[in-house]
Formats: C-alpha cells, structure tokens, sequence
C-alpha cells in the first residue's frame, strides 16, 4: 500500500536469482530454501522420491507438496555460466543477478562466479545469512560484486537459537553465528560493497529486534522490514508502530512491475533510510491461473521473478515459482517456450498500467 502523498517510482523487473549452491551452515525453521529439497539429505534418493526430514536438520518447507523433480548442485564456474547468463540477459532485458542458497557465501568459488557474472554486463547482488562473509567478500568485491542482502533472523543468539532445529539451539553456536554476521557487514563496509539488512517483523513482539539492529549494528547497514504474510496485520500494524516510534517519514514508493515485490523508504531524524518492503499480489496470467495456490492465504509471495538452477545432472534449469517446482523446465526449454513470452507481457502490462495510474 502506497503511503499517501508519497512519489511513486516504477521500474521493469531485469534481475535474475540464481541458486549458486545448497549448502548451509544454519537450520531455520522457516526456511523455504528456493524450492528445492535439502542437497545433503537426498544425495542417494531417487529423482523425485526426496525427503523433507534428513539428519541435517534443515528444512525446506515447500519441498513436500511443491513437485520439485530435481536436486541442486553447485553451479560451476566456467563457460556454461557465463552462456547461460547472456543468453538469460539477451531474453529477459537483464542487468542484475542475484545470487542466493542455502548460503552463496560457502561457495568455494563465489567470487569467480561474481567475476563471470560481471563479464556479462550484470550487476551482482547477494543474499547471504553472514556466516562466511568476511572471508570471501573483499574477492568478490574485487570481482565486482555490489551489494549484499543479510538476512537477519535474530538480532542476538537467544533470538537466533529459537529459530533453529531443535538439535542446535545452542546459545555459545549462535552467538558465533551474530559474530560471523557482523564480521560480514564489517567486510563490505571496508571494500565498498553496499550492505542492506533484511529482517521479518512477525508482530510487535519482534520490535525490540528491530530498535537493537538500528541502534546496535553498523550504521552504514541499510535496513528492510519485511512483514510476514502468515501474520497478516498484525506485522503489518506491528512495522508501522516501529517506524512511527523510530520518527520514520516515508520519501517515496518503488514498485518492480512484472514481479510481486514493492517497498516504501522511510527517512529516520538521523538521514538513516529505513525500507518497509511488502508483497503486491501480482501472478503470471497464464501459468497461475489454474493454480491450486492462486489465492488469498496459500499463495506466499505470487510471481516473484526467475530464478536459475543447476541440477545434479549438469543441466540449468528455470523456475518462476518455488511452491510449484512442477513448473521449473530445462533452459532451452524457457527460452523457447511461452512462459518466458508470458513473462515479458506481464512486465510491460503492468509498467504500463502502474505508470498511468500514479502520473494522474
């Protein structure tokens, strides 16, 4: 929802998600870990016969009902990527990709597949939970990397053990964890790299985190509130109490025609920006229609984008949505096909649409 009197900024979606790799070094509760089953607890499971409870203790909420077919590998840093990438930015009109997990920072090439990434003309962001960071961001910050999303799942150990496996919910192991992640933000302040913090507010119980992230991290980091869709308005309610207790004014409001996310940024009495980002109901006219999650409650966060996979039989693969993994199809496929046409009318509708109605 657009605050009112507040400039309205759209742009076209033109960023790719890529999954570099599966690997993570945290167990949260919640995660939906892009759509795919846990690497490490199906490596000997047949091809659509995966568990969604291994001996890792990670999870991936959407894997029992959302059909996935394939299991992730690490992409390679090669040629293939980089093929693969041009011929996605040719397509789609890109000029981002983001890189995502399990956690790309334990990518033992990461900054090579940066490198590749930025040879084709594609600026490069991340969404790392923290845990590697500090050792591998100035290489990647060499090889052109501009940002990193953290993803913040609590603001101090007790906060972060509560959201874990049973099995790890050890103070001392999560206090490494909060360490780990501030010697991240530390290392992209220290090599130019831009760093933003996104934390989910369930409801006002979750604002104590929020006044320690502002108060108590880096004040360079940049911080998104991101209300929880399971918790309707009471986060909702809950992020406006915060804003309205930290002075926040809104300045303007970006909408990304073609996918479903938007944000409003808040300026704080101090300059800070704050961003309150929140999910508009957009869906691919074609693909959801007939979807059994096209609705209001199961549908977690609509058409948010493509994303980019690579398989453990060496294939890339395309997915628009991580509740239904049934969709995702080979590259060729995508590129050949008619959800990537699909795809592209909906960006222009709704750049079209959303640029009339906020010039009136």
């Amino acid at each position: 929802m657009t605050p009112p009197g507040v400039p309205v900024h759209v742009v076209r979606d033109s960023t790719l998600r890529v999954k570099i790799l599966d690997a993570c070094g945290m167990t949260c509760t919640f995660c939906h870990n892009e759509g795919t089953p846990v690497a490490v607890d199906n490596r000997r499971r047949p091809l659509g016969d995966f568990t969604t409870a291994g001996p890792s203790g990670r999870v991936s909420i959407y894997a029992a009902t959302n059909g996935a077919a394939f299991l992730p590998a690490p992409v390679p840093a090669n040629e293939q990527l980089g093929h693969a990438l041009a011929a996605l930015r040719d397509a789609m009109h890109l000029t981002e990709v983001h890189l995502t997990g399990g956690e790309p920072t334990l990518h033992p090439a990461v900054a090579r597949l940066t490198k590749i990434a930025t040879e084709a003309g594609l600026r490069v962001g991340m969404t790392s939970n923290g845990e590697h960071g500090a050792d591998v961001l100035p290489d990647c910050a060499a090889a052109g990397l501009d940002r990193v999303n953290f993803s913040i799942f609590g603001t101090t150990a007790a906060e972060l053990a509560e959201v874990q496996h049973a099995r790890y919910r050890d103070a001392d192991r999560a206090q490494r964890k909060i360490d780990a992640l501030k010697r991240s933000i530390a290392a992209c302040e220290a090599h130019g790299v831009k760093a933003s913090a996104n934390i989910v507010v369930l409801d006002y119980s979750h604002a104590p985190r929020v006044h320690r992230l502002l108060d108590e991290y880096s004040p360079h980091l940049s911080v998104r509130l991101l209300n929880s869709l399971d918790h309707g308005t009471a986060s909702v309610e809950a992020i406006e109490r915060i804003l309205a207790e930290r002075g926040a004014v809104a300045e303007t409001h970006y909408i990304t025609a073609g996918v479903s996310g938007s944000r409003t940024a808040y300026r704080l009495p101090d300059g800070r920006r704050v961003y309150f980002k929140q999910i508009r109901r957009v869906r691919l006219p074609e693909t959801c229609a007939g979807c059994r999650f096209n609705n209001d409650t199961d549908c977690q966060e609509g058409f948010y984008g493509v994303r980019l996979y690579y398989d453990r039989t060496g294939r890339y693969q395309v997915g628009v949505c991580i509740q239904r993994m049934d969709l995702c199809m080979t590259l060729d496929d995508f590129l050949t096909g008619p959800v990537l046409a699909e795809v592209l009318a909906l960006r222009e509708v709704e750049y079209d649409r959303l640029t009339r109605r906020h010039a009136a």
